[in-house]
């Protein structure tokens, strides 16, 4: 099918226009401890894959992500490592920056909920929505563990889910069965602090969010908005809107995090009472990108991506469990504040990546962790296998011995093995500069047409924010040239006709440089090895192809100089499987 009749193409052409501002974020991962690979897919990974591509496209892009670093999981890890939660957090924040980095991830700006920028934003949006009577003080009964002298916050409370009988559920949220708690219907509940039992409830005073009486607020955005989000997401946003939003409490008795302005509350700062950390966390955003502008002030204008901002298009990443709050509490916080505050577009979500059934869990070490990912393979291999099996529709399954099926044949065999056996060819027969051979045949056009089809098949996944299809559309572009390779089959036309062998291999070697431009988002790092081989390859950062470049297959001219890269992925042998099943565990 000639891609110019794809009315996919056209739809996307027209709700994306070529030249846009694309604010991009993707959930704050939590600062206790290195994330495991479900944090990875579920929010940060895509994000990039997606930024990635629109940059590609000529798109101006932003995008900013920060460790959440508020909360009681701050102190209690703190407190464990014995340190100050201040020296944790710093310290956490460059650990887990550094593994970003290391998986590739192209943040325009990786901030830090702690930011000043972040305390003073919050603190705003504190003091508007009390003017506009959305925030009140209320006394309530809290906890109160008289083995450690203070009240206890949700999450310093431990005990059983009288839901679902999980008995290490915190008091704000059980992480088996995600559903919300207050910590007075936890059975058998202890201190996280000290494990003391000797808990009793006293009163104190709070500030609560009025959600309800933003509620109808929020449904009607949601029902202008949410009608294009994933089933995923908009499904859970309405769920919390039908069940009715509850006033809540937004502040917590901790000794770090934002704390309340004394200027607008004096009793409750007098008594150290800071924000909720899921007050403050989705506000960083903003916070963050403020960070970003405040280094290049003279370029940089946060502002403009934040405020009156009609002209971005905002695009949020993240698991399942964190949607609830971004699509109901933060829009109930912004529309709270009357102020032209940028709200969400586009809410992607994503189901769990479990592991061998179990899920992933950063409090209990069960599963692979990001940076013993990266002691095992470079990030590419995890950058594709993760995107290929991106658990969109459905919670999805890691094992290993699923990961080395996806890396040896997709990108060992299709990818790798193709450019390796291509380029060791014509060094071998023509030399190590691009083969002129005979003008493209038959076959070069029906490959050219193909190949346009798939790319603009490819793209519309990509617009489409469909990862797990887009992956299958890239590879359906490697498995053409091979198609046409083992059709062609050059290293028996040479025998007979030499001029047909390198007219194959030189659209062979189109295909290369063309893969490694498509490929870019998905594996940044092997597409640049790949780019590379070429020597009238340009540095930086690749503009995208258009079908009619894609048909044509003329980017490397005849006569250009190459090189054999050493091998682009290696396979994974049943030694290796064997050594990874016992150390992470395969059950």
């Amino acid at each position: 099918m000639d891609w110019r009749h794809s009315s996919l193409y056209h739809q996307h052409e027209r709700e994306h226009p070529r030249m846009a501002r694309h604010l991009i974020t993707s959930a704050l991962p939590y600062i206790n401890g290195i994330k495991h690979l479900g944090n990875m897919v579920g929010s940060m990974l895509p994000a990039d894959v997606y930024s990635r591509y629109l940059r590609q496209r000529g798109h101006e892009v932003l995008y900013i992500c920060a460790t959440d670093e508020h909360g009681t999981p701050a102190e209690l890890a703190a407190k464990a490592a014995g340190q100050s939660v201040a020296d944790f957090c710093a310290e956490q924040h460059e650990a887990q920056k550094a593994i970003y980095d290391g998986f590739e991830l192209s943040f325009d700006y990786f901030g830090r909920s702690s930011s000043q920028q972040n305390r003073e934003i919050t603190q705003e949006f504190a003091r508007e929505l009390k003017a506009n009577g959305f925030i009140e003080e209320r006394a309530i009964r809290q906890v109160y563990s008289i083995a450690d002298g203070r009240f206890l916050p949700d999450r310093y409370i431990e005990g059983t889910c009288p839901h679902c009988g999980y008995d290490k559920a915190r008091g704000d949220q059980c992480e088996n069965c995600t559903r919300l708690l207050d910590p007075t219907d936890l059975i058998n509940p202890r201190s996280a602090v000290s494990g003391s039992t000797e808990l009793e409830v006293r009163e104190t005073t709070h500030l609560f969010l009025l959600q309800s009486k933003l509620a109808g607020e929020v449904e009607a955005w949601i029902d202008e908005h949410g009608k294009d989000w994933p089933t995923l997401a908009s499904s859970i946003a309405r769920k919390w809107l039908t069940e009715g939003l509850n006033d809540r409490a937004i502040t917590r008795d901790l000794d770090w995090g934002v704390p309340v302005p004394a200027d607008t509350w004096p009793a409750l700062a007098a008594e150290g009472k800071v924000f909720y950390v899921w007050f403050d966390a989705p506000i960083e955003y903003i916070g963050a990108t403020k960070e970003w502008s405040d280094a290049d002030p003279a370029n940089r204008d946060w502002k403009s991506w934040w405020y009156q901002a009609d002209d971005v298009r905002y695009t949020e990443f993240m698991a399942k469990d964190n949607v609830p709050f971004h699509t109901v509490m933060f829009p109930a916080t912004i529309i709270g504040t009357r102020a032209p505050w940028k709200k969400v577009d586009y809410v992607k979500a994503f189901n769990w990546l479990n592991y061998y059934g179990g899920k992933f869990s950063t409090s209990q070490q069960h599963g692979i962790f990001t940076n013993a990912a990266l002691e095992l393979l470079p990030a590419d291999y995890w950058r594709y296998f993760l995107m290929a099996n991106a658990p969109e529709s459905d919670d999805t399954s890691f094992s290993w011995e699923i990961f080395a099926a996806t890396v040896n044949k997709d990108l060992a065999d299709t990818l790798g093995n193709f450019v390796n056996r291509v380029l060791s060819f014509s060094l071998k027969r023509f030399g190590d500069t691009v083969p002129a051979g005979e003008a493209p045949g038959e076959a070069e056009q029906a490959l050219g047409t193909e190949i346009a089809g798939l790319l603009a098949e490819y793209q519309n996944h990509l617009e489409a924010l469909q990862f797990r299809k887009a992956a299958q559309a890239l590879r359906a572009l490697w498995s053409a040239g091979n198609v046409y390779l083992e059709t062609k089959a050059p290293w028996l036309e040479i025998k007979t006709n030499e001029a047909g062998a390198a007219l194959t291999l030189r659209t062979a070697m189109n295909l290369i440089h063309l893969y490694g431009v498509i490929s870019a988002p998905f594996i940044p790092t092997t597409s640049a090895a790949m780019r590379s081989v070429f020597a009238s390859a340009e540095s930086g950062e690749p503009q995208w192809v258009s079908a009619e470049q894609a048909t044509a297959l003329d980017f490397v001219a005849a006569g250009t100089g190459f090189a054999v890269p050493p091998v682009l992925f290696a396979k994974i042998t049943d030694e290796d499987l064997a050594a990874w099943r016992e150390r992470f565990g395969a059950e």
